[in-house]
Formats: structure tokens, C-alpha cells, sequence
């Protein structure tokens, strides 16, 4: 179906683009009754004017974007968050992808800050951004970047100290070879995690064992493999933390693939608390880090950046927290 024109609207009600321009934008100028009328008409036609003409009339279009590597687990929660807080406020929001550009998406936010800044956007949230130092007059905020704290506005979780309760918490039922399903490499949310697993080992006196440490990429299908090898080690583990939920769910599906009971023969926690978590079974114990708040607090920043009442240097760190569920039991020798 062809699009509304305002020249569509000024016929259907009789009046002129310029008439019609003036009920749209809220001019003097226009007799009630013709108001009225042009109103009845923009309804029932359903015209809306574009992102581009409010912007070049106003300079501002009262939509946020928000730009994400993909659509997975991680940002569909942080858009919940993001769609709930945008309802109380007289903002937009559209959510743009860039996957679909291989593997490689260094530097996918300067292409996509640029097409949808300032035209169509009065600011954009970056989930996971890659840069931190991206030039545009357009306020954005990011979440969870991949630099860890920038100088734009940013948003994440307290991974240290999430992956040493969540290390702690195996120690603490008596695991002492302890697997680490690491994450993305080139993620500092990654980096803490494996730092957190870490200290929690040196703290109880378990010295590190770089055959328990393993990369799975924070993905579902990149943690396979490696889950794989820890839980078919001569000596495999009695217990594995999974940097994320997504591979802390396929290493209980290798595990029951492998014969193991979870938590009788392996323990598992994740690390995100996603929806799947919870209906795994048995349902998966995991570090909380409070998505979907990300997702309320970007839009409550990035609205406070455009509106000058947020600092555009501002930095929120998110408490995590222990969600206590079925897959972790004591270690083997303990029962």
C-alpha cells in the first residue's frame, strides 16, 4: 500500500498542504471546525509525517534508536527494559541490527551512528559497542561496552564481583576442580568474569588450572566444543561456571549427552539470568545482572543527555546477584 502523502490528506479533507501542515504541527491560524475536520481525516488516512521532515522542521524527531550487534538473549531483555521505560515518556524507539556483516563487526557503530543520528534519531543506546570513541554530535549511551568505562555515558553490570560469587558459591559446596567456560575474548564483561573466577580460586586456596579453562564465546553453538572437552577430561571437573546462561545451557546439554546427571555428576551455573535459564532442567543457578534495568536506565540516561539533566560522562554500575536453582549440588566426595 502506497504511503499517506499530506498532499493525500490536504484533498481527502479539502484544504491546503499549507492548512494541513498547520493542524500537524499545532499552528495558529486554523478555524476549529477545519481542524476538526483535517484531524477526522489524518486518522482515518492514518499520516503520519516522516522521521526526516519533523526532524529538518523541529530538529528533533522524539526517537531514541537503539543499535545492537544482533538479536539474541542478552539484548531482547535489555529491550524489554527499554520499551517499558520509553511507554511513561514522549519518545519513539526503533531498534536497529547490524548482523548479518560476518563475524568481523569491528567498528559497526560508526557506520550505523552515522545513518541514523541526528535525521532519524535524537540519540542512540549501544549494546555492546566495540568503539568507545565514537565522534558524533548525537548523545549516545552505551551498554556494556566492550572497552569497559569510556568517555560516553555507559551502563554495566559488576561482573567481578557476580563471577566470584558465582565461583564461590561452587567453593562453597565443595568443588575444587572447577571448569571456567570463558567469554568473547575481546569483551571486558568477559575479562572480569574470568578475573572474578580467579580470585575466588586464589581466595579459597585452589590454585588455577589452565586445562579447566576454556573459551566459548558467549554464543550457544561456540560453546559446544569446549564444553565438550572439560566435561570428557580424564580428570573433567565436578563442577563447570559458564561466563553466560546461553553456554551454561549447552553445557548441560553436552553433559546429558555425555550420560553425566546434573548436579549429581557436574554442577553448572551461568551467568545473566535470561528467561531460558529458569526452564532448563533441572533450572539453571546463575549470577543475576539486572538486563532489563539496563535496558529502563540506557533510556533514562540517553532521555537525560538530550535533555541536559545527565552528565554525558556518566557511569552506572549495576549490582549483581546469586539466583539459587537446581543445578549446583555438592561435589562428589562430599555427599
Amino acid at each position: 500500500m502506497p504511503r499517506v502523502t499530506i498532499g493525500d490528506v490536504a484533498a481527502e479533507a479539502g484544504v491546503s498542504i499549507a492548512t494541513v501542515s498547520k493542524v500537524i504541527n499545532g499552528r495558529y491560524g486554523v478555524a476549529p471546525a477545519t481542524l476538526q475536520k483535517v484531524q477526522a481525516v489524518v486518522d482515518r488516512l492514518g499520516y503520519e509525517s516522516s522521521l526526516v521532515a519533523r526532524s529538518l522542521r523541529s530538529h528533533r524527531t522524539n526517537v531514541l534508536g537503539i543499535l545492537v550487534a544482533d538479536i539474541e538473549p542478552f539484548s531482547a531483555e535489555l529491550l524489554k527494559g527499554a520499551s517499558a521505560a520509553i511507554r511513561a515518556r514522549d519518545y519513539e524507539l526503533i531498534v536497529y541490527s547490524g548482523s548479518g556483516h560476518g563475524k568481523d563487526r569491528s567498528g559497526w557503530e560508526r557506520r550505523y551512528v552515522s545513518r541514523l543520528g541526528g535525521t532519524l534519531t535524537d540519540g542512540l543506546i549501544l549494546v555492546t559497542p566495540t568503539l568507545v570513541d565514537v565522534s558524533d554530535a548525537t548523545p549516545i549511551v552505551a551498554v556494556d561496552p566492550h572497552a569497559g568505562p569510556s568517555n560516553l555515558p555507559s551502563i554495566h553490570a559488576d561482573n567481578l564481583a557476580g563471577a566470584i560469587t558465582a565461583t564461590r558459591h561452587l567453593v562453597e559446596r565443595g568443588h575444587r576442580r572447577i571448569g571456567f567456560l570463558a567469554g568473547r575474548p575481546d569483551l571486558e564483561s568477559a575479562r572480569q568474569r574470568e578475573q572474578g573466577y580467579r580470585d575466588a580460586l586464589a581466595e579459597a586456596g585452589i590454585p588455577v588450572d589452565p586445562e579447566l579453562i576454556r573459551v566459548g564465546d558467549y554464543e550457544l553453538e561456540m560453546s559446544e566444543v569446549p564444553a565438550r572437552q572439560l566435561l570428557t577430561l580424564a580428570d573433567r571437573p565436578t563442577a563447570v561456571f559458564a561466563a553466560n546462561d546461553l553456554s551454561a545451557i549447552q553445557t548441560m546439554h553436552v553433559a546429558r549427552s555425555l550420560g553425566l546427571s546434573i548436579p549429581d555428576d557436574v554442577s553448572v551455573i551461568g551467568f545473566d539470568n535470561i528467561p531460558e535459564s529458569a526452564l532448563m532442567e533441572p533450572p539453571l543457578t546463575t549470577i543475576d545482572q539486572s538486563i532489563q534495568e539496563m535496558g529502563r536506565l540506557a533510556v533514562e540516561m540517553l532521555v537525560g543527555v538530550i535533555e541536559g539533566t545527565t552528565e554525558r560522562h556518566a557511569q552506572v554500575t549495576l549490582p549483581t546477584r546469586l539466583v539459587v536453582r537446581q543445578s549446583c549440588g555438592p561435589a562428589p566426595g562430599d555427599r
